[in-house]
């Protein structure tokens, strides 16, 4: 849940909206594959309830990820397609923000390009970190969960957490009153 924390502090109340707007929530069941390996990726997903796999040919899992992860963000920021494969582990509740409404928000509304960059940057950094001290720790184990290390986090995003735990709260209130 804290990795959602990172995007939605950065993020106003109406860039969440827009995002629900936008986006279409859908339930993945398990099992199935939300992105394949090697396939190009046509939307940016949030996960909203649920857990996901990460897999990669000749490795197998890599990773589980939970609520408020985000995926398909690599691809989106280099256009390259994925390096894993990221189905769900469990029935799971995700919203798909397609990358050509991103986009084409990103070309029109330069402040939400910087918070949405911004927060994106925030995001992939403690995602790279984690892989860090995994590898250099020998840890199998992800470090995901709620454990956050005391220096892990700047105060600028501390500051904005409470509210960022609002925004996710609301945009899941939002999608529920949506269907």
């Amino acid at each position: 849940m804290r990795k959602v924390l990172y995007i939605f502090g950065l993020l106003t109340d109406a860039d969440v909206e827009w995002m629900a707007r936008t986006g279409t929530r859908r339930w993945v069941e398990a099992g199935e594959v939300i992105i394949q390996e090697g396939r190009p990726v046509d939307a940016v997903i949030l996960l909203l309830d649920g857990e996901l796999s990460v897999s990669v040919k000749g490795i197998g899992e890599i990773s589980r990820l939970g609520v408020g992860e985000i995926v398909g963000e690599l691809s989106y920021v280099d256009s390259a397609p994925p390096s894993a494969t990221v189905s769900a582990a469990t029935r799971s509740l995700a919203l798909f923000i397609d990358k050509q409404k991103l986009t084409q928000k990103l070309d029109s509304d330069v402040a939400f390009g910087f918070r949405f960059y911004r927060a994106l940057a925030v995001f992939l950094a403690d995602r790279l970190r984690g892989s860090d001290r995994r590898l250099a720790y020998g840890v199998t184990k992800s470090l995901q969960g709620e454990a956050i290390m005391e220096d892990e986090l700047d105060l600028a995003i501390l500051d904005n957490l409470s509210m960022a735990g609002e925004r996710f709260n609301g945009l899941l209130k939002m999608l529920s009153a949506g269907g």
